[in-house]
């Protein structure tokens, strides 16, 4: 287990310094967007990397590696947005070190998830491929869309948070296995 600690680090110490550098670029104007537009940007680029893995053939040049660091940053994005409007945050400007300490808090919270389930189930994952670990990221997308079009109501499921947080480490996953 401690090689999965020390792989998942290196995987979201990748997917941190890029966003870092993004928000570098660009400030934080994703705190535009509405969670459903989130859920959707995931699901082109989950659906991206589907198509590459169905026909082995893309036409620009980010990779699938690149498409799942993306995944992962979409993702802890979509959680930072549900945290900042139950503060009621309304800037649309964040500092970068607010910015990151969010970042980090969520990546730290999902990789303790990810141990917990890692145990319950003995690091099932590396035995997976890399295509299914795709469709039930995609999967999850999917549920997300569907609590979003229910306004967040569910019966008997995991709210959208738990749904993000998956999506994270199996995106993570899917980094790990395939370096």
């Amino acid at each position: 287990m401690s090689n999965t600690v020390a792989q998942y680090n290196q995987v979201v110490e990748k997917c941190l310094q890029i966003f870092e550098k993004k928000t570098i670029d660009y400030g934080t104007s994703w705190r535009v967007l509405r969670l459903p537009s989130l859920t959707d940007q995931l699901y082109i680029k989950a659906k991206r990397i589907r198509q590459i893995q169905e026909t082995g053939k893309q036409q620009i040049a980010d990779d699938t590696q690149t498409e799942f660091i993306g995944i992962i940053n979409y993702a802890v994005i979509a959680l930072m947005q549900i945290d900042l409007i139950r503060q009621n945050e309304n800037r649309l400007e964040l500092s970068l070190e607010e910015t990151l300490q969010l970042y980090k808090k969520h990546i730290e919270a999902t990789r303790d998830l990810m141990l917990r389930k890692n145990h319950d189930y003995a690091e099932a994952w590396r035995d997976m491929r890399i295509s299914s670990i795709t469709d039930i990221i995609l999967m999850k997308i999917l549920r997300i869309k569907q609590i979003e079009e229910n306004q967040g109501k569910t019966l008997a499921s995991e709210g959208v948070e738990a749904n993000y947080r998956d999506i994270i480490n199996y995106a993570v996953f899917a980094l790990i296995l395939s370096t």
